[in-house]
Formats: C-alpha cells, structure tokens, sequence
C-alpha cells in the first residue's frame, strides 16, 4: 500500500502540543501506544484522548512520563485509577452519544489513532470493533494513523473507510484484544432471572458489561424474536443469537438486525461477527441517542450501578469522589427505552459489598444508601429511573413519590441493613 509506514515513521510524526485521539477500547491502536512513551525525549505538551483503554501502556502509567502526556479520558480502567495519583489523568464528564461531538468542539484533534481490517478490493477498510466516535474524530482529525491488522473481524455498518479518507497505515499483526466472558455467580443469577421475568418474546434489549448483564443474557437464551439495540455488542448476544433467542423480527428499527456501536468480548463473538451482515456498528451517537432508542418498541435497557439512594439517584461512575469508571450510555439507554412504546428499563446492583475496614479488615455495607457518598457522581437521576434490582427483589419507582421509593428500594435492601435504613430515612425527613 502506498501510504504504509513503519511504525518508526509514525512516531515521528507527533510533535509538540499535539492532540491524539486514540479509538475505544480493543480499537485503540495498540502498537502505536505501547510506544507512544519513546518521544518523550523530544515533544512535550502532548494530550491523548482515550476510552476504557485495554493495556497498561507506559505513557499512562509511568510517572516518568507525566510532564509529557496528558491523558483524558471518556471512561477509566484499573490502569487509569491506579495512574491517577501522578496528576496527569483527567476524566470527560459526557453523555455517551455525544462523547465525540462534544469533545471535538471543545478541541480538535491534530491525530487519530486506531485500528481497522486489511482493505477489500476497492480499497475500502472496516474500523471492526468500534464506530463510537471513531468516524467522528477521522473526519475532524488533521492526521490519520490506522493501524492495519488482519486479525480484527471486519463488521458492517457505517464504519467503512475508503483509504484515500487515511493518511497513513501501519501494518501490524496481534491478536485482537479480548474480554473474558465473566461467569456468573449466585446473585448475578437471582438478579438476571428478575430481569428476564419482565422480559418478554419480540423484546428489544440492550445490555451492558460484566456479571449480571451475563446473568440476564443467559436467562434469556430461551426467549423469541429479541432485538438488539445496544451501545455495547458482548459475547452474549452472540450466545442469544446462537440459541435462537435473537432474530430481531420484531423490530420497529433497523428490523432483524442487530445493532451495536461496539463490540469487546471473545474470539468467539468476533468470528460471529465477522462478515456478518446482520451485525450492524453504526455512529455512536446515532446509536445511544435517547430519541433514536426510543424508536424501537418494546425496548428494554439494563445497566449496573455502583449505589443507589433511597430517592432513586444512581451512582455509577465513581465511589464519593474518586473517578471508578465513566457515565458511558447509562443515561442514554435508560432515557430512551423509557421514550419506547412499552419500553423499560431496569437499574441493577447487589445489596451489599465488601469494604475494607480501618484496621484492615472488610466487611458489608449496603450498596442502597439513604444518600450518597460525599462527592459521588449522580449518573443516573431519579426522575430517569424506573426499575431497581437487587438479588432481593424489584423496586418499580416510575411514577412514585418520595415515600413510596424509599419503602420499595428499602424492600430490596439487604435484610442486615433494612432497619438502619429506616431510621435513617426518617431522620432524614423522607418518611
């Protein structure tokens, strides 16, 4: 290919006070970042934009090299949390579908980096596994780096690119980065049987990561004509789509096919995707607009929390002060399935977690709180929320009073902390 370049020659082309936008997650051109750290010695004032990044890269991590790189992110990793004590690792308070719109009108990217599948006969690559805000940042970005890597599926969608919209190709060959498909356990399953209780045959669903959405996606394999309209495509759709549970028929959008604006899970969910035209990874902020996802009937959003007040206010980000994760689509599903004609939208979490203790030990606290920690994030408002789940039970707070939410997230509470949360919530005023 005429525009290839050692990857040499690409690192040569950052210079001082550039802007980079990595793809997300397994598209954020991993070779480039493992040696982004290897012109510290001769740039400064460098700013890379990323999202749930998926290897501990130098450049991030390394103490080293925080006077060179600063780093913004859509949504925190463990490598993030851990390197954010060196002061050089700042959060993007977004909405998902407008992470990139919003960002690039605050400041434009001089370099994108990302990964995309070796070019078919008329020349044209597939970003593969993510159209969150790639496109976005390709057309607004005034250098464009891919990686070329023959191991990424290529997907259908509106994430094709002709070569002549690239400036420069990297030929690369590792594997493509894979989520492990998280088991889950005991709680996980009690809370994605009540899910999928109030689930029924034609529904539309959107489902997000770790393991109580695997719980759900389980619980679902024995289900009819499910649709799928979802911001993050995992290995259980895959799994639903296998067992017959997903056909998309009854869709009033996009009808029998499934739609995602990425895709981060198992080798297996990639080689399903590959070439398969019922996969569809459209924009972003096409994909997670609350109006768009409101179109389809009978959709269904599920997402996790970190905490929930007894008024409903959901903390999903952060735990008090201390950035954990990001917003992501959160507020975009839960909105848009709510505008949905027989749309719903289900919150969950357990009951309890594990905290370490001053003297080192750990032990449960409720995770339904009559308010939220100091400082923490409100993700989700109450006047958005509509089902509460923990392995107790539903909490339906559409449409209900102050009182009423707190006798029914009390309800779902663990057992241990029902009486103390009374209390609190009478002292507070609530009832």
């Amino acid at each position: 290919m005429a525009k290839t370049i050692t990857m040499n020659e690409a690192l040569a082309l950052i210079k001082d006070d550039d802007h980079i936008v990595a793809g997300m997650a397994a598209s954020e051109g991993r070779a480039f970042f493992m040696r982004l750290h290897e012109v510290a010695d001769r740039v400064k004032h460098v700013s890379v934009d990323n999202c749930l990044p998926l290897y501990p890269y130098e450049f991030m991590i390394n103490e080293h090299y925080a006077n060179t790189f600063r780093v913004n992110s859509w949504f925190f990793s463990g490598d993030l949390r851990k390197a954010f004590k060196h002061k050089h690792i700042a959060f993007i308070p977004n909405q998902l579908h407008f992470a990139g719109v919003r960002r690039s009108q605050f400041k434009k990217p001089n370099v994108f980096v990302g990964v995309a599948t070796t070019p078919d006969k008329h020349g044209y690559v597939s970003l593969s596994l993510s159209n969150v805000y790639e496109k976005h940042m390709i057309e607004q970005a005034d250098t464009v780096i891919l990686e070329i890597n023959p191991n990424f599926p290529r997907t259908h969608g509106d994430l094709e690119l002709h070569l002549d919209d690239v400036d420069y190709v990297v030929e690369v060959n590792y594997p493509a980065p894979e989520l492990p498909d998280a088991e889950p356990n005991d709680k996980d399953k009690k809370i994605g049987q009540f899910i999928a209780d109030r689930i029924h045959d034609g529904d539309t669903i959107q489902l997000g990561i770790g393991g109580i959405p695997n719980a759900v996606a389980l619980a679902l394999l024995d289900k009819k004509d499910l649709g799928v309209h979802t911001e993050m495509l995992t290995t259980g759709f895959m799994k639903m789509a296998r067992s017959g549970a997903i056909s998309g028929k009854k869709k009033s959008l996009h009808k029998g096919k499934m739609v995602a604006a990425f895709a981060l899970g198992t080798k297996e969910l990639y080689d399903f995707i590959d070439e398969n035209p019922a996969v569809m990874l459209l924009d972003g902020n096409y994909v997670n607009d609350p109006y768009i996802i409101g179109l389809n009937d009978n959709h269904v959003s599920i997402n996790t929390t970190i905490e929930v007040d007894l008024t409903g206010q959901c903390c999903s980000e952060s735990i008090g002060t201390m950035q954990f994760s990001g917003t992501g689509g959160q507020t975009d599903t839960a909105t848009g399935a709510q505008r949905a004609k027989n749309g719903r939208s289900f919150i969950a979490l357990y009951s309890t977690a594990m905290v370490k203790q001053p003297d080192g030990t750990r032990k449960p606290t409720s995770k339904i709180v009559s308010t939220l920690k100091p400082g923490a994030a409100v993700s989700l408002s109450r006047n958005d929320v509509d089902m509460v789940v923990t392995e107790y039970g539903v909490a339906e707070l559409r449409g209900t009073n102050i009182k009423e939410r707190v006798e029914r997230l009390i309800a779902i509470a663990h057992p241990d902390f029902r009486e103390q949360l009374r209390d609190e919530a009478k002292a507070i005023g609530y009832i």
